[in-house]
């Protein structure tokens, strides 16, 4: 007899026909039955060739690569009337930098028969969602099967409905108002932008110099860190608040392409390779802000230094504190338990990804490293201004990463609130910042931002990190 293979997608069944008959189920057995009626003259003409089995093979979303697409807006970027005007290259291009979707890959991974987590991919990354943040139901109004995937640490969700291989919903931001993206997603499909492998115009690997917010009152500068092998282009851009984390995409003849999503930023870069070797393109975060950049091939090409951008003013020479932690008692580093030791304090917001790069880094330092001698405080900046909101979402991101210090709410992230709640600062330029405190409460080194470690600074600030905090913690 002929081997036979036969899949049937039905609802969130996975029907897979084999020589030994089989019936499995997620829902109840009418219900299967029910559906199963439609393709009967198909199993009476397989059971008739010896040939036929009915088996639900994945208990909810087929295993393997997906693609993923956030249904942007695509709209043009329009100069600020009170900002620099746009240089021509840039207003003569808006039809290539101007795009209406940011496509991520994710992998389902089976840890059993009925178990599975997501794997979110970024070039070099991979974000796990646990089986515990992935939740699946039935819908009354259209008697569909549904899909919750939570990223708890950032307050957000993807939630839709799903028919075999495919899911059509939303992703939705809770701590911005009204904020959700319309999301797609196709199993079996592997590429990222597209399948296509136009041949490149140029290699784009290497450093280079850029500024960003080309239209606007103060544009910025960057570092694009590029690797490029054939069609396929990895990188970032760091900045003096932080990194753009890992990004991944396509080069395509003299355009190229970059996104990622991590469950609380969604990113997409476009641009284009122009006659004389620079680039020009657009920068869009999920669907409420979109700005131009340029870049100019630039090894030497370097930031200011992140310890000379935010500093004690004058009449301070302490920097001290007291906020409520969740379970309500005074955190400051008067405490007892903090006395004798060197002390960091980690400015930060629990929807902020470079915090949290930042986080699992101090978390791996405590646990290879620390002798107790140094001791952590986060303070928080949230979303929320209501307080309690605000430490439920620290309470989750805690759990959730397996902190082990105090992380207490010191007020919402607008940086003016920042300034009041630690006016001995000139500025809280970006979230996060490092205060680094000795044993004698004393600052003696502030750190702007975090190259995490999708950049080439990653590792030179790890060992740069230690020798600082050995030093502090090797003085009287």
């Amino acid at each position: 007899m002929a081997h036979c293979n036969y899949s049937l997608f039905c609802g969130s069944q996975h029907l897979l026909l084999r020589p030994t008959l089989r019936v499995a189920t997620l829902g109840s057995v009418t219900l299967a039955m029910n559906r199963l009626s439609i393709f009967a003259p198909l199993v009476l003409f397989l059971f008739s060739a010896g040939c036929v089995v009915v088996d639900n093979q994945y208990s909810a979303l087929p295993p393997g690569k997906w693609r993923a697409i956030l249904k942007i807006q695509p709209q043009l970027i329009t100069p600020n009337p009170k900002g620099r005007p746009l240089p021509d290259k840039v207003d003569m291009t808006y039809e290539d930098i101007v795009e209406g979707e940011i496509p991520f890959n994710f992998e389902v991974i089976y840890d059993n028969d009925s178990t599975f987590h997501l794997e979110i991919i970024n070039g070099q990354e991979r974000l796990a969602v646990p089986a515990k943040d992935i939740h699946f139901g039935r819908g009354k109004s259209r008697a569909v099967d549904s899909i919750r995937i939570d990223f708890v640490e950032f307050d957000s969700y993807i939630t839709g409905s799903f028919l075999g291989n495919t899911i059509d919903g939303q992703w939705v931001v809770t701590n911005r108002e009204n904020y959700a993206i319309p999301f797609t997603a196709v199993q079996g499909k592997d590429y990222r932008f597209t399948a296509i492998q136009n041949k490149p115009v140029a290699d784009l690997s290497g450093k280079w110099e850029a500024t960003f917010g080309l239209e606007e009152n103060d544009p910025y500068p960057a570092i694009a860190e590029f690797r490029q092998n054939g069609n396929h282009l990895e990188g970032t851009f760091r900045t003096e608040t932080g990194d753009y984390r890992f990004l991944e995409g396509t080069v395509q003849e003299d355009k190229f392409y970059l996104s990622c999503f991590d469950g609380a930023h969604a990113f997409l870069f476009t641009g284009k390779i122009m006659p004389d070797g620079s680039l020009t393109g657009g920068f869009f975060s999920g669907k409420h802000y979109r700005t131009t950049w340029e870049a100019r091939r630039n090894e030497n090409v370097e930031l200011q230094n992140p310890d000379s951008l935010t500093f004690l003013l004058p009449g301070f020479d302490k920097f001290d504190f007291s906020f409520e932690n969740p379970e309500g008692k005074a955190i400051s580093p008067n405490n007892p338990e903090y006395q004798g030791k060197v002390k960091i304090i980690q400015i930060m917001g629990t929807w902020c990804p470079n915090c949290r790069d930042e986080t699992q880094f101090l978390l791996d330092y405590l646990k290879e490293k620390n002798t107790g001698q140094l001791s952590v405080i986060g303070l928080a900046f949230e979303k929320y201004a209501d307080k309690a909101k605000a430490d439920g979402a620290i309470d989750r991101y805690k759990s959730q990463l397996g902190v082990n210090y105090e992380i207490v709410y010191a007020g919402t992230n607008k940086k003016e609130d920042a300034a009041k709640a630690l006016p001995m600062l000139n500025h809280v330029m970006a979230y996060p910042t490092m205060v680094f405190l000795d044993k004698n409460n004393r600052v003696r080194r502030i750190h702007t931002g975090f190259d995490g470690p999708a950049t080439s600074r990653f590792g030179a600030f790890k060992k740069e990190f230690g020798a600082f905090v050995e030093q502090l913690i090797a003085e009287n």
